[in-house]
């Protein structure tokens, strides 16, 4: 059996980390309804909500923001993946 881990983010998203949460609630719900290749999924996700770019003076950069990709943020990350695990328990 082949075996799958979803990216949640960039083109499952449409490269909006806001999104991210509906991806991984789509991943679950596959893996409820038998998908068994699924064996994971990976998350953009960091203190803070989005990215930015790197300045020229590193005093500007905002703790905890990405300055790669979209994140979502740590409460948003953490609802997630209670939800996901609450649903899963189903499974057992």
């Amino acid at each position: 059996c082949p075996h799958i881990m979803v990216d949640c983010s960039h083109e499952n998203s449409n490269k909006d980390p806001a999104l991210q949460p509906l991806v991984a609630e789509n991943v679950v719900n596959q893996i409820l309804e038998g998908n068994r290749s699924i064996i994971g999924l990976m998350i953009e996700s960091n203190i803070n909500f989005g990215n930015q770019p790197i300045p020229k003076n590193l005093d500007e950069l905002q703790y905890g923001v990405s300055v790669t990709d979209g994140c979502i943020d740590w409460d948003t990350t953490e609802k997630c993946i209670t939800n996901m695990h609450e649903k899963l328990l189903t499974l057992k």
